[in-house]
C-alpha cells in the first residue's frame, strides 16, 4: 500500500521579516528569492510533489505581492489566503490560529514561510510511523533557535527555545533544530491543537510562536509528536541576509523545483 500524507497545508507568511531587511523592504519575506527560487514558491513546488491538493497561505505583511505571486493555483495546487491584520504585533501561533478552518478540516501539513527545503523533508514526514511528526535535523553550532529532545521511543518529549552553538556544551541529551515542517492528524487537530489555540488567542496571548504552543501541548496537553529525522535532507531556515548566503552554498547554483 502506498505511503500517503495529508492532502491540506498552511503556510504561516504574514510576518515582517524585519531582520532581512533591506530584501524584505518592498517584498515580505517568503518571496525572497534562494539562487532564483522564491521560498514560497520552492515550498509550494514540493508540497505538490507530495501529493497535497489545497493550501491555505496566511498573509500579512506585503500581502498583495504573495497573492499575485502564487495567485488562487499554482500548479496544481488549489491556493486560499487568510489574512491577518494584526501581523505587525502578532505572533506565529496567531497567525496558525487564523487558519483553525482548514485546521479543522482533516490531516494537514504545518509550514513556515521562511524555510526552504528538499522535496524528501516533506516524505520524511510522510513515512514517520506517527500520527503527528515534526522534521528535525542535528543542531548545527551554526544555527539558533529552537531546539528539542527526543526519547528513545523517538517522540520529542522537550522544546527549547532561543537555543544556540552554547547549548550544545551540556553532557545532556543530543539537541536537534526544530525545521518548522510538522504533519498533524485530524484528531490532534480537532481535539488538542486548536482548543488550545482558541485558549491561548483567548487569554491575550497573541504574541506567542508556534513552538510555545508546541512546548505547552507536549508538556501539558500530552500531544505524542515523533521527530521525523531529516540528518541527510539539505534545508535552511532564512530569517537574516547571513541565513539567506548560508541557504545559496548549501543549494549550491542550482535551484529546486
Amino acid at each position: 500500500m502506498p505511503i500517503t500524507g495529508p492532502k491540506k497545508a498552511v503556510i504561516l507568511a504574514a510576518g515582517l521579516g524585519s531582520r532581512l531587511r533591506p530584501l524584505t523592504d518592498l517584498q515580505p519575506k517568503p518571496l525572497v528569492r534562494v539562487n532564483g527560487t522564491p521560498i514560497l514558491h520552492n515550498a509550494l513546488r514540493n508540497l505538490e510533489a507530495v501529493g497535497v491538493q489545497e493550501v491555505t497561505i496566511v498573509v500579512g505583511y506585503r500581502k498583495d505581492a504573495i497573492q499575485y505571486a502564487c495567485g488562487r493555483r499554482f500548479g496544481g495546487l488549489e491556493i486560499n489566503y487568510v489574512e491577518s491584520s494584526l501581523f505587525e504585533r502578532t505572533g506565529s501561533a496567531y497567525s496558525l490560529w487564523l487558519a483553525r478552518d482548514t485546521l479543522l478540516s482533516g490531516d494537514c501539513y504545518v509550514l513556515e514561510g521562511d524555510v526552504f527545503f528538499e522535496e524528501d523533508a516533506l516524505r520524511c514526514l510522510m513515512m514517520a510511523n506517527a500520527l503527528n511528526a515534526a522534521a528535525v535535523a542535528p543542531f548545527d553550532p551554526s544555527m539558533e533557535g529552537s531546539g528539542v529532545l527526543v526519547a528513545k521511543d523517538g517522540l520529542i518529549f522537550e522544546v527549547r527555545l532561543n537555543q544556540t552553538a552554547a547549548s550544545l556544551l551540556s553532557d545532556g541529551p543530543s539537541l536537534f533544530k526544530t525545521m518548522n515542517l510538522m504533519r498533524f492528524s485530524s484528531i490532534a487537530l480537532s481535539m488538542t491543537i486548536v482548543p488550545a489555540l482558541d485558549e491561548l488567542i483567548g487569554s491575550g496571548a497573541s504574541k506567542a510562536y508556534t513552538e510555545e504552543v508546541l512546548a505547552y501541548l507536549i508538556e501539558k496537553r500530552g500531544l505524542q509528536l515523533a521527530a521525523a529525522r531529516c540528518d541527510d535532507q539539505r534545508w535552511y531556515e532564512i530569517d537574516s541576509v547571513g541565513d539567506l548566503r548560508v541557504a545559496e552554498r548549501i543549494f549550491g547554483t542550482q535551484a529546486l523545483g
